[in-house]
């Protein structure tokens, strides 16, 4: 739990504008209410199940299982949420809790798509304005969901600075709210920026765990030995370990992007330590980030839109200083690898993002007994990286 000014030990905290700070306040004190409010409560309960399709199965991959030869393999298919990923959970929520305040826009941002679908998607269901800040580079390689979003009714806005993915998308829509905070909503898609946010994320994902562990516990009689969850800001994996964490038995280990490798500047890895990666301030909060000596926050790559951000959630920076998560990272190739191996066995095309947990269960599951337990958590489904993962191929469609 963090503490009341939003610090998990020594990272998060509120780093923001002077004008963003009473919108902030705002909204700690809004979303404390929120959660006390029954009414509003039963309503999203309402919209998880009968909108959402929420709790989402958890499956054996017996498949994949038998392929690989160690650890009994175990999928949480968040992929099967409506749009297609865990992010709809989060942007339900929080456009509730926009509709609590009285604000008629949303806006947010979204690198692989899935945040800004998800959005879009609640915007259209609770007569939402709605703007998407997406970089184009983003755009281009996840072109069906910025289709989506447009027939979803939301405007989705080009950001042509920077390296034109992710962070740039979050410096803008920044900007946007800072400018229109009496109005709008900023529906932040991860565990990511000032207080209350990673806690507000946190509060909404967290039903993945709990599903989880009630599920795992019906069909096993027992707790898995591992819980494996991709990690880019690392909203599904917050979520799905949260339930865990104190079990201490049971090993957490998030998986970032390596992308072309870690020794050169070609990644996204920020708690595997490498040169790049310090401690410091990106986006309203303390974790850590890819930056240079001098401060400079640094590029990214990853074949996966996803997890291409040069910061990480305060809570993950947290649970790596203390060692009850264990993070690591799969390169561009190997997500490849495994986003068509899990196609092939299980007739399951997950997200990329998802494909890098895959790429080290495809590792580390062999290692493991066959009477031991891993959980994969399916954060999203690939349909919308068909096209990318095409282009990489060399092949056509």
């Amino acid at each position: 739990m963090p503490t009341k000014k939003g610090y998990f030990g020594e990272f998060g905290g509120q780093f923001a504008p002077e004008v963003l700070m009473p919108a902030l306040e705002e909204l700690e004190k809004a979303f404390a209410e929120f959660k006390r409010d029954k009414t509003v409560h039963e309503r999203f309960s309402y919209l998880l199940k009968n909108y959402n399709g929420r709790p989402t199965p958890l499956y054996y991959a017996k498949n994949l299982s038998n392929h690989l030869g160690g650890a009994r393999i175990y999928l949480k298919r968040e992929d099967l949420n409506h749009t297609g990923a865990h992010k709809v959970t989060n942007s339900l929520g929080q456009s509730l809790l926009a509709e609590f305040m009285g604000k008629k826009r949303i806006i947010a941002e979204t690198g692989a798509g899935q945040h800004g679908v998800a959005t879009a998607t609640a915007a259209a269901l609770l007569n939402l304005e709605c703007n998407i800040y997406m970089g184009t580079i983003d755009m281009a390689r996840q072109r069906p969901n910025v289709f989506r979003m447009n027939l979803l009714g939301t405007t989705v806005v080009p950001v042509e600075s920077g390296g034109k993915t992710l962070k740039d998308a979050v410096n803008e829509t920044m900007r946007d709210w800072s400018a229109t905070v009496t109005t709008t909503h900023y529906v932040l898609g991860s565990v990511l920026g000032p207080h209350p946010f990673p806690s507000i994320v946190k509060h909404f994902q967290s039903v993945i765990g709990r599903e989880a562990k009630k599920q795992i516990l019906r069909q096993e009689g027992r707790l898995p030995h591992e819980i494996v969850a991709c990690v880019g800001g690392g909203s599904n994996a917050i979520g799905i370990f949260s339930e865990f964490l104190k079990d201490k038995k049971v090993r957490c280990t998030g998986v970032e992007a390596g992308g072309k490798g870690i020794k050169g500047k070609k990644h996204a890895v920020r708690l595997t330590p490498t040169s790049d990666s310090h401690k410091g301030i990106l986006h309203g909060s303390f974790s850590y980030v890819l930056q240079n000596r001098h401060g400079q926050i640094g590029n990214t790559h990853s074949i996966s839109a996803g997890l291409d951000y040069s910061g990480v959630g305060p809570e993950h920076a947290a649970l790596y200083s203390s060692g009850r998560v264990r993070y690591t990272h799969a390169t561009d190739r190997e997500a490849i690898d495994a986003f068509k191996l899990l196609s092939e066995y299980e007739g399951i095309i997950p997200a990329l993002e998802s494909s890098h947990a895959v790429a080290y269960a495809v590792k580390q599951a062999p290692k493991l007994s066959k009477k031991q337990i891993m959980i994969i958590n399916l954060s999203g489904r690939g349909d919308k990286d068909i096209f990318h993962v095409a282009d990489y191929l060399g092949l056509t469609i």
